[in-house]
Parts: structure tokens; C-alpha cells; sequence
């Protein structure tokens, strides 16, 4: 077994080994995994944050010893919380990160970041204020960042940057937390889903006070909740169905 730490920005997670194939995810600067397989150009893996599988290119990432990739899975993360900032390599180069990247492998890479950065766990009411950081982030399938994303990549990096780990794709992060009965039960923070004619959830949002909502939509944007789903305030209808509301942080 290999193990691998991403050096770059945000790097294409996809779905094929190919720079054509489908984008399902992004690995974001300071993230290790393990490869699961390697070939000449490209090496499917899994994250150690939310064991996500993928293929990435070769030349995207540095593969690091074992005992490296052990330090940081059991690591608490040390994020970066600016939307764009810098580290500096040993010929004081700059290169960006963004929003949510990883600080804890600067050692392994040999890099130095004098930016601002968080560790740990919040409240719940952070949740919300941490959303707002994405707000009008275009929507992207596959994507994490600020400049691009998707409504579970949304969802999963507010909450990481809050200090809480849940799963990448909203069938998933459905699996998790406690469900409630009504929207009145909720609170800021909670997760709404929502599913397709055939029962699929396929989409998710993060709950505001006053029956409104967050989530990524064409961009993320903030609309009204009722009962049957989420009313987009610009179309004035309705544009997804409410199947539940779960609660993941007391």
C-alpha cells in the first residue's frame, strides 16, 4: 500500500482514470489517502477524511511514507479559514490555497503558512456564519471550494471547518444523525434532504432561522423552506421535495 498527500490547491477527483472523466470530487491542498492502485499516469484512491474514492493524476500529488499518513488520519485538522490565502515553499515561492484546505502536512512538504486557521469544534450556531463564507459560490458538480460546489460539497465543507466529519455525497450524509419530525423541530444547522420522483435523495441544505435555507442551487444561494420543500424566492415555485431533516450536531 501507497499513501499520498495532495501539494496543489484543489486537485480534480474523478471518476475514471482519464482528464475527460466525470469530476466526482475534489482533494483539497493538505488532504492524504491511500492509493488503492497505481498506474503509469493516474492512481485511484481514498480519502482519509470521508474515505471517498477516486482517480487523480500522478503529477497532482506526493506520495508519503506510511507512518506519515498514520500521524496525520489521527490528527485533529488544522484548516485554513480565508477563502483564498498562501503557503511558501523552501525558495519562498507562493502558492494559494483555499478555503478549508489542511495545515497539519506543511511538515511533510516542507511548507509555512502564517495565515488564519482554525482547529477543533464550534457550536452549532457557527454553522450558519460559516455557510455564509460560500454564499453565491457557483454551483459545480464535484467541487469544494468557494469557486465551485456542489450541494453535499457545500454541506460537507461547512461543517468540516466547524470541526465535524460527515460524508461526501447527500445519499450518504443522509445516513447520519438523528431524524425529526418537523421543520418546527429543527434548528440553525440542522440538514435538510430532498429526493427525486424515484425516491432518490439527491439533494441537501443547511437550515436558517426563520424557515429559510442555504444550499447549492445554480449558485448557493438562501431560500424559503415549507413543508413540501424549498421555494425559490426568484422562480416563486417550488424546486425540491422535502423527504428529511436530520440532526447531526446537538
Amino acid at each position: 500500500m501507497q499513501y499520498g498527500l495532495c501539494y496543489l490547491s484543489v486537485v480534480p477527483l474523478r471518476l475514471e482514470a482519464s482528464d475527460t472523466s466525470e469530476l466526482v470530487s475534489q482533494v483539497l491542498y493538505g488532504e492524504c489517502f491511500k492509493v488503492l492502485e497505481q498506474r503509469k499516469s493516474w492512481s485511484r484512491i481514498r480519502l482519509s477524511f470521508d474515505k471517498y474514492e477516486g482517480w487523480v493524476d500522478n503529477k497532482q500529488f506526493q506520495l508519503i511514507e506510511e507512518s506519515a499518513y498514520n500521524e496525520l488520519a489521527k490528527e485533529t485538522p488544522l484548516l485554513s479559514t480565508d477563502l483564498v490565502d498562501f503557503i511558501s515553499d523552501i525558495n519562498n515561492h507562493l502558492h494559494p490555497i483555499l478555503l478549508g484546505s489542511n495545515l497539519n502536512g506543511l511538515r511533510f512538504l516542507n511548507h509555512h503558512f502564517q495565515g488564519a486557521k482554525s482547529k477543533g469544534q464550534f457550536k452549532k450556531s457557527n454553522i450558519v456564519n460559516t455557510s455564509l463564507l460560500y454564499l453565491n459560490s457557483p454551483y459545480l458538480w464535484g467541487g469544494k471550494t468557494p469557486f465551485g460546489i456542489d450541494c453535499s460539497g457545500f454541506t460537507q465543507m461547512v461543517y468540516k471547518l466547524n470541526g465535524f466529519n460527515i460524508l461526501r455525497d447527500a445519499s450518504q450524509q443522509a445516513s447520519q444523525g438523528d431524524a425529526l419530525s418537523f421543520i418546527e423541530e429543527s434548528s440553525p444547522g440542522d440538514l435538510a434532504f430532498f429526493d427525486n420522483s424515484e425516491g432518490d435523495i439527491t439533494h441537501v441544505g443547511i437550515i436558517m432561522k426563520d424557515h429559510r435555507i442555504i444550499h447549492a442551487h445554480g449558485k448557493v444561494r438562501i431560500d424559503l423552506l415549507d413543508h413540501s420543500g424549498i421555494y425559490n424566492v426568484d422562480t416563486k415555485n417550488h424546486s425540491h421535495k422535502l423527504r428529511v431533516i436530520k440532526r447531526i450536531v446537538l
